[in-house]
């Protein structure tokens, strides 16, 4: 029997998730084709992913790169730029599987127009459900879209749920790896370096999601996004800090049963589970074989130390616009981070400065969160 191929457009083709995805594809081509590419600025490793994937439609951030692309493949491929491009490509009719994963807020407007389009989407963008959450599931709800998350921990979430009740459940349970830094004393934070920071015992990701597991903003993300795609209160939604990362979530049951998720840190295996939903594809990720574990160690997460964790979790409960605030803050706190303009300890009291001069309102149109968001980008500048 001859199997339709999934035709895929990949947002953030050039980041981790981007690549991991293409291994798959590489892996499993009479099941997967590659439609449309999506990166920033990496243009030489999107020339490459181009000539072995071939796909019909690609977009850049910028127009000036996307028409040196043009110059290079005279005529070839369809060559877009800006979000207005990414959201063409992920609306086309031939498109069947959106893996949205652009860092940050950048990948909102594409993951909005696919959502509204009706399309399956992977989603490894957890700003999106973060700023704009409850916007992007009534488009998905209305337009029939389907959204399968690829976060490791949100993943293990959906598995967990498979075949469940909402209704049953107690709590969801993320887990969390404590990042580099969950053990060391907090007099000592003051002199954490960029490089110490960009050093994830578990994880090879990106360079602003590994700063976010350092400071746990990331979880703090990973619960505003829980809360949405789950559609349960934030008091439902705990954080379990699991060193090991073996666990990758879990869900407790109002008759005192919890469903886990178990496997090897390797983000091949939710992207698989998004991109072959409802079946199983071969990954290539290391098999757990549990004997070689002798230990697995959980703990209560740390609001004191982590006070990036704390003020997520106050801005969930709050809700309105101030999600898209915390987000924009923390993006340009990290990014000045990165650029060592800033010390570790700073990132967190940057967030909540800004987050202490806004002026909240009803989140009502995308407008609203896209005028949020500049603020905010704008203030914490400023506050730097």
């Amino acid at each position: 029997m001859v199997v339709k191929k999934k035709k895929i457009v990949i947002l953030g083709s050039t980041g981790s998730v981007g690549q991991s995805t293409l291994d798959l594809v590489r892996c499993h081509p009479d099941r997967f084709e590659i439609f449309g590419l999506v990166a920033g600025s990496k243009i030489d490793a999107l020339i490459t992913q181009i000539k072995e994937f071939k796909p019909h439609m690609v977009a850049l951030a910028t127009k000036v790169d996307a028409e040196k692309l043009v110059s290079q493949f005279q005529g070839d491929i369809e060559v877009l730029h800006g979000p207005e491009g990414a959201s063409q490509i992920v609306t086309h009719a031939s498109v069947d599987f959106v893996m949205s994963a652009i860092v940050g807020a950048a990948g909102l407007l594409p993951t909005l127009a696919a959502a509204k389009a009706g399309k399956v989407i992977g989603l490894a963008n957890k700003e999106s459900m973060v700023v704009a959450g409850e916007l992007v599931t009534k488009e998905a709800k209305k337009s029939g879209s389907f959204i399968i998350p690829v976060d490791s921990e949100h993943s293990a979430l959906y598995q967990c749920l498979a075949g469940q009740r909402i209704e049953d459940v107690k709590n969801l349970i993320l887990t969390a790896s404590g990042g580099p830094f969950f053990k060391l004393p907090q007099e000592e934070f003051a002199s954490i370096t960029v490089e110490r920071a960009l050093k994830h015992p578990n994880w090879d990701m990106g360079p602003k999601i590994t700063i976010d597991s350092a400071t746990m903003m990331n979880k703090g993300l990973e619960v505003m996004e829980a809360r949405w795609l789950f559609d349960v209160p934030v008091a439902k939604i705990k954080i379990c800090v699991h060193p090991q990362s073996i666990i990758h979530s879990m869900v407790e049951y109002k008759d005192g049963s919890v469903l886990a998720q178990l496997g090897v840190p390797d983000m091949r295996v939710p992207i698989a589970y998004a991109l072959a939903y409802p079946e199983r594809i071969t990954t290539g990720a290391k098999p757990l074989k549990l004997t070689d574990y002798r230990e697995l160690n959980f703990f209560e997460p740390d609001f004191e130390k982590f006070k990036s964790l704390a003020i997520a979790y106050r801005v969930a409960e709050r809700g309105e616009t101030y999600p898209a605030v915390l987000n924009a803050a923390n993006e340009v706190a990290v990014a000045a981070f990165l650029s060592h303009k800033i010390k570790f300890v700073d990132i967190p009291l940057l967030v909540e400065k800004t987050l202490d001069q806004h002026k909240s309102f009803v989140l009502s149109s995308l407008d609203d969160v896209l005028k949020a968001d500049a603020w905010a980008r704008k203030i914490t500048q400023e506050n730097i």
